[in-house]
């Protein structure tokens, strides 16, 4: 008899606990969503703020404001739609995103940028363009920049090509966007940034480590021997790969530059 009773409160614990880790678990997950919700609601309104109160008639400002309305627009769409963790937090990114546009136009307006935002999960690690370059590729000439101007007046925040860091800078087109750039595609977009990132291509002589450090600035994770090194991004991959048409045939769509996820 004992032993039933013993057995019985063993089950009557086991099932509590059950209970309690179920309701803390969906209590947490819960507090989690809201954070998530008002976070990117926070970043969303202010996003709509700016958008709606910057006006500028420079090709600069016009494009990096284009740029930020269409993020507005995507965030709003992906709030609306939302139901997870995950979901809420890639709207925020969105938002993110079209605060950097903002940040752009009013460099592009000569007036104070604004406070710093949080950094851009797509962006982390690639850099940011510190000198003007200018490149031919396949007779036409592209240019980028660390400033806004009449030959390079399309912003990007920065992000990655088929896992290729393309620092942030100023663009003389949107080369990253499919079917913009000469000879439209993958093929044109890669050509295009291993002509503007890889001095081997750009500067015939030139050394690339040189190169690379007047070009565009360190991110967290290039440098050295990692992607942004001399392998993948130097003569290694980029400067095969891409140069002579070989493994990006396809596949870079636009919908992975457009609202958020480059």
């Amino acid at each position: 008899m004992a032993e039933v009773i013993w057995f019985l409160l063993l089950v009557l614990l086991l099932g509590g606990g059950l209970l309690w880790w179920q309701r803390e678990s969906a209590a947490r997950r819960a507090r989690e969503l809201a954070d998530a919700r008002a976070e990117a609601g926070r970043w969303y309104e202010r996003l709509g703020g700016q958008v709606m109160h910057l006006h500028g008639e420079e090709p600069a400002v016009r494009q990096a404001l284009a740029d930020a309305g269409e993020r507005y627009n995507a965030a709003g769409s992906q709030l609306e739609q939302a139901s997870t963790t995950r979901q809420y937090e890639l709207a925020r990114e969105t938002a993110l995103e079209g605060l950097a546009y903002v940040r752009a136009a009013r460099v592009a307006l000569g007036i104070d940028p604004g406070p710093e935002l949080p950094p851009l999960a797509a962006a982390r690690g690639v850099g940011a363009v510190t000198v003007p370059r200018e490149v031919q590729v396949q007779g036409e000439t592209f240019r980028a920049g660390p400033s806004p101007g009449a030959a390079t007046p399309y912003y990007y925040p920065g992000g990655r090509m088929r896992g290729r860091p393309v620092p942030a800078g100023w663009y003389s087109t949107p080369w990253w966007k499919t079917g913009l750039a000469a000879g439209a595609g993958v093929l044109g977009g890669m050509l295009i940034a291993d002509a503007l990132f890889s001095p081997a291509f750009a500067d015939p002589g030139y050394g690339y480590d040189a190169g690379y450090q007047e070009g565009f600035a360190d991110g967290s994770d290039i440098g050295g021997a990692g992607d942004a090194g001399g392998g993948d991004f130097g003569g290694g991959d980029f400067g095969g790969d891409f140069g002579g048409g070989g493994d990006f045939g396809g596949g870079f769509g636009g919908g992975d530059f457009g609202g958020g996820d480059f």
